[in-house]
């Protein structure tokens, strides 16, 4: 500590502790499909590189997820679901003050260019076509969550 100094050595070493350390993030990834094997393989795949996850099978249980208060920082949705379709979940979440601008990846696997240009205007960071490529998948999540 010098004279000039407005910080003790204990303040500055505090500080600096403070600022190296990574800020909390919402670093769970909600995902939402329909079809179990296809949920649990996606789960597993993130669990294996250091993302934790919520399933959900439909809609009615991702919104469930989204408003119990879990630390959700992005969500993967299928686009096909019963009775409701994934375009249609991302619309409620969009319409939702507290979760209107969620990270939302949409993934398909017979999906039309119409429900492309909608999930754009949906501002969905992505739409990928089953079956998914796991390296883009997991670049998209890391980039999305800053990890």
């Amino acid at each position: 500590m010098t004279e000039h100094d407005i910080l003790s050595d204990a303040e500055r070493e505090a500080l600096s502790e403070v600022m190296l350390a990574p800020p909390e993030a919402e670093r769970c990834v909600l995902i939402v499909e329909d079809d179990p094997l296809s949920r649990e393989l996606l789960a597993e795949f993130l669990a294996l590189h250091g993302i934790e996850c919520a399933t959900a099978s439909s809609e009615v249980q991702a919104l469930a997820l989204l408003e119990c208060g879990l630390p959700i920082g992005m969500m993967l949705t299928d686009l096909r679901m019963e009775p409701h379709d994934g375009l249609h979940l991302i619309r409620t979440v969009r319409d939702s003050a507290e979760w209107a601008e969620l990270p939302i990846i949409i993934m398909s696997g017979d999906a039309g260019v119409r429900d492309a240009i909608e999930a754009m205007h949906l501002n969905v960071v992505d739409f990928l076509l089953k079956p998914i490529d796991p390296a883009k998948l997991l670049e998209l999540i890391n980039r999305t969550l800053n990890l």
